[in-house]
């Protein structure tokens, strides 16, 4: 039976409503059958409408109740905010960590009534109460090597072959910062990922050269806190080589290599490569010392921050049932937690790890972070021969007072997160000339004065005004001028501003025709 609209039960209601709640015992059987067999509604619920009549149904069956108040609030959004806007089952998970360190060094002064309510609030509510400033707030080519003795004398290793390991046996990958085009000598990114507790290291390349990754590695290996016993790679000729083998033999590191091909072999370094690099870096293109030195800071300071403070979730088990794929998550736990928390970590590493928490700001690390991503900025902006590669960017700290003033309004002023990915603008430039340049304007004022116009019709009338000009291919490039002109058009009604994001078509190096 076809159901009725939601419309025409309401009215429905209002109708028989009265005459329910003033009739006989039979009569209201006889009403809330009728009412039930239009609506397609349970009995009880039925029931519950015609008691409750059509205006104050909803507060009869929801009755509003609110249990945190703005104070709790507040401090969620602080902590959100210092938490670098995690989701809510992951800074569920950090409240207990981050309360207590945000109060040591005075960013936070809680009631007690408060403090027991952030302990106590659950996932669920913590998405719920933030929703608001979230949706405020919101935005390859494969290469072959030739077949080597050294790649065949390297074993392989797949995902499912790790099988729980200590502590200390690791992925490695690069991340390149070529911008779109893969020319030339660009900075990269040395990633390592611990595949027990996650712990990950990150650290620039200035080039592709395998003395200089063994000698960033020995430098990456100093700095982690627990000794390196195992590096699985990819097929990468800069890994596959003698200089990798022979330092891991003598260090005493077990090589291994994933398949070809098969990215899923490295599922955790490939993860971290984009929640990680990729969110703090972007896109850009970096080259030279100077780019090379700011990144190397901006690491120096990540790797602080997302080992101790950034809660992630870690496969506990995978089962399969024909096409479906049911996972279950151990509860969401920062490198450090799991690192302590591992009965394999000996004493000496957890007092490393104890000691090197205790000290830690999260606050002024975000804050520092955010300094050396408008570093970089600058230095990918810079264009021409006339700059000088060693001077330093003209950019200071950030004020740490004024930085944690901004925490409860940061999410007012659009995307802010020093993990937040570049703007898709920068990940690519148009790579031939525009072919609408000379007709964009009168486009536009075609668009304006008829909004509702679909790309098509706009290409049909251009083909009419100029004729033999502009063929068909051209569609999609029109269909994306016009969603350009529409989401400007959306912004300045919802915000009364033209949208600052998204580009001019005519001028715009994001735009491909």
């Amino acid at each position: 039976m076809r159901q009725v609209s939601m419309a025409t039960r309401d009215e429905l209601l209002a109708v028989v409503a009265a005459r329910y709640r003033s009739g006989t015992r039979p009569e209201k059987t006889r009403i809330a059958d009728e009412f039930a067999a239009v609506t397609g509604f349970h009995r009880k619920h039925v029931l519950r409408l015609l008691r409750a009549g059509p205006t104050d149904r909803r507060a009869a069956l929801r009755p509003a109740r609110r249990i945190y108040d703005e104070a709790v609030r507040d401090a969620l959004i602080v902590l959100w905010e210092a938490s670098d806007r995690i989701c809510g089952k992951r800074l569920k998970a950090l409240i207990p960590t981050l309360v207590p360190v945000m109060e040591r060094h005075g960013h936070l002064a809680l009631a007690p009534e408060i403090r027991a309510s952030l302990l106590t609030v659950s996932a669920a509510t913590i998405d719920r109460t933030l929703r608001p400033q979230r949706e405020r707030s919101g935005v390859r080519r494969q290469r072959r090597g030739p077949a080597s003795s050294i790649r065949r004398s390297i074993p392989v290793r797949t995902f499912s072959d790790w099988n729980d390991p200590p502590p200390g046996f690791v992925e490695a990958d690069l991340v390149a910062h070529s911008g779109p085009i893969a020319a030339g000598a660009f900075v990269q990114t040395l990633v390592l990922t611990d595949i027990a507790t996650g712990w990950t290291e990150c650290a620039p390349l200035l080039l592709r050269e395998q003395t200089l990754l063994v000698s960033v590695l020995t430098q990456m290996r100093g700095l982690m806190p627990f000794p390196l016993l195992g590096l699985d790679v990819d097929n990468d000729t800069v890994f596959m080589n003698e200089s990798v083998r022979d330092y891991c033999r003598d260090a005493g590191i077990v090589l291994t290599r994933c398949r070809p091909y098969r990215k899923n072999d490295q599922a955790h370094i490939e993860q971290k490569n984009g929640a990680i690099v990729r969110r703090i870096v972007g896109y850009r293109r970096f080259e030279g010392m100077e780019a090379a030195r700011m990144l190397a800071g901006l690491y120096a300071t990540t790797r602080l921050f997302v080992n101790a403070f950034q809660p992630s979730f870690k496969l506990a088990e995978k089962e399969r049932d024909g096409a479906r794929v049911r996972k279950r998550y151990h509860t969401p736990a920062t490198p450090c937690d799991r690192l302590l928390a591992d009965p394999r970590t000996i004493p000496e590493v957890c007092a490393r790890v104890e000691a090197l928490r205790a000290d830690l700001d999260p606050v002024r690390l975000l804050a520092d972070m955010r300094t050396h991503q408008r570093a970089l900025v600058e230095i990918a902006d810079r264009i021409g021969p006339s700059v000088d590669a060693t001077a330093a960017p003209q950019v200071g700290p950030v004020p740490i007072a004024a930085f944690l003033a901004g925490l409860r309004t940061a999410w007012q002023l659009g995307e802010v997160r020093p993990t937040a990915q570049a703007k898709p603008s920068l990940k690519r430039w148009r790579r031939r000339a525009d072919p609408l340049v000379t007709v964009t304007d009168e486009m536009r004022a075609w668009f304006e004065a008829d909004p509702s116009q679909t790309g098509c019709e706009l290409l049909q009338r251009l083909q009419t005004t100029y004729p033999g000009h502009y063929p068909d291919g051209l569609l999609r490039t029109v269909q994306r001028r016009l969603q350009v002109w529409r989401s400007e058009m959306a912004s300045s009604l919802v915000f009364g501003v033209q949208a600052p994001a998204i580009p001019s078509a005519t001028n715009s190096p994001g735009t491909c025709a």
